[in-house]
């Protein structure tokens, strides 16, 4: 029986054996797909709301739409520096020799992306892996069909089908999918799945790359601006309802901060979101699966008796398990072994958690898996470096949250627990390409006087260069 997963892959595989894309036809396909990508937003915006009940647009736009087109702009500016061969020394040893770096295009890369951010997470390293000269096939979540569906005809549209394919399917054709010998495997998604994703690429010794996820701090130094602090991580936290693997998973502050910090909080919703009109902007809980997991993490805090802070007083008609709006909520102080405390929480809900000395703030970071993200928001430079010396991140953003993924300039990726790789910019570039060392020898060499039988000139060599 056919493996239509297979035939595909190996039809990929083909063209780009046949004819590996050159400068010239990379910059075309980006270009392609940055008129074709622009010209669709309003059908992007819509399957994505589709899928999650309600998407705010302006979420959509910024999160999927920005980032995207800011990506590929960067690539477009920087790819002739990228390709072009590094010098490197040769050593006076190998006299006369030239030595560089070239990188080179891998092959046929997967790109498997998540449901949260269906569109930046598919077409971002998409863009990578085609300025690094490789076909790709992308397999994206089947919790998003309408987006699947707008990503089909975008592609379809721009791309022939043996340079860009998607594969649509569920878990079982994920697990298939992870099997197939990719030059290249790149995964974005949960750390328990991504254990699956690279023990499959195992098996074909494909190199991977994992962004995962985790529980990223937000830790507030006694210095620090609490009004300004707590405004940044509200807007980091709630975007796309929290539905981000770099959002703030927990808030460690100060006792002192703590009472001005929850009535900040509740200033804040309250002008952001709690009028009616502003509930286009609230995004849904992806599905039922996931509000259903999410008010049990609510409902186990309760069952310890934790302090619970709703930030809207009242949940309105739009507030209804029917449509996965979840209200913002504050959990304060949960013990350490309560379930919000122990797995990546993905959605509007924050623990907050108070501290009595910075070092015990840091001991309680670094004493748990390495962070996808850190946010540290104080005005004392010397606060910022014992954390920064402390901890070990994915990546790291002072007093803000989420820009630094947006940052073309920086790569992204996890460490540990929170993934392994990184991509954007020159490092995505990297990522999908083989650093190919070329070593240029000229007469004379040395070799022509190493050879069997040895004699004394190779004793000579050999003294003068182990001296």
């Amino acid at each position: 029986m056919t493996d239509p997963l297979r035939t595909t892959f190996e039809t990929l595989q083909a063209a780009w054996q046949k004819n590996r894309p050159d400068e010239r036809q990379r910059r075309e396909d980006l270009l392609r797909l940055r008129t074709a990508f622009k010209a669709s937003l309003p059908a992007m915006t819509a399957a994505i709301s589709r899928d999650f009940g309600h998407r705010s647009t302006h979420e959509s736009m910024m999160a999927e739409a920005m980032i995207v087109l800011k990506e590929i702009d960067f690539c477009l500016r920087r790819l002739k520096k990228w390709l072009k061969p590094q010098r490197r020394s040769a050593g006076w040893q190998f006299w006369p020799a030239r030595a560089e770096i070239r990188c080179v295009p891998l092959g046929v890369v997967g790109i498997m992306s998540p449901w949260n951010y269906p569109v930046n997470l598919s077409l971002t390293p998409l863009v990578s892996a085609l300025a690094a000269g490789n076909h790709v096939y992308l397999k994206p979540s089947e919790h998003t069909p309408h987006t699947n569906a707008y990503l089909a005809r975008l592609l379809g549209d721009i791309f022939p089908a043996n340079r860009v394919n998607i594969a649509q399917g569920d878990a079982q054709t994920a697990a298939a999918f992870a099997q197939l010998p990719f030059d290249h495997l790149f995964f974005t998604g949960s750390s328990a799945v991504g254990r699956k994703v690279m023990a499959a690429a195992a098996q074909n010794l494909t190199p991977v790359t994992l962004e995962l996820g985790g529980k990223s701090p937000a830790l507030i130094a006694q210095d620090a601006d609490l009004a300004r602090a707590t405004a940044r991580i509200l807007t980091g936290k709630f975007f796309n309802a929290g539905q981000t693997c770099i959002a703030p998973d927990y808030v460690l502050l100060p006792q002192t901060m703590l009472e001005p910090f929850i009535n900040e909080a509740k200033k804040q919703v309250g002008q952001r979101y709690a009028q009616p009109q502003a509930q286009k902007d609230y995004t849904a809980i992806i599905n039922a699966a996931q509000y259903k997991r999410l008010t049990g993490l609510a409902d186990d805090a309760a069952i310890r008796s934790h302090q619970i802070v709703p930030l809207w007083e009242k949940r309105n008609a739009a507030d209804t398990q029917e449509n996965h709006s979840l209200p913002p909520m504050l959990i304060i102080n949960p013990a350490d072994d309560s379930a919000i405390m122990q797995e990546e929480i993905f959605g509007p809900l924050l623990p907050v958690k108070t501290y009595t000395s910075y070092e015990e703030a840091i001991h309680f970071i670094t004493s748990r898996d390495r962070p996808l993200a850190l946010y540290c928001f104080c005005k004392d430079r010397d606060f910022t470096e014992t954390a920064l010396s402390r901890i070990v991140a994915g990546s790291v953003c002072i007093n803000d949250t989420l820009y630094q993924f947006a940052c073309s300039g920086l790569p992204f990726g996890g460490v540990g627990m929170s993934g392994m790789g990184h991509y954007h910019g020159e490092e995505g570039f990297k990522t999908f390409s083989k650093a190919m060392p070329v070593l240029y020898k000229y007469s004379p060499a040395v070799t022509d006087y190493l050879h069997p039988p040895y004699g004394c000139m190779a004793d000579c060599i050999i003294r003068f260069l182990t001296r």
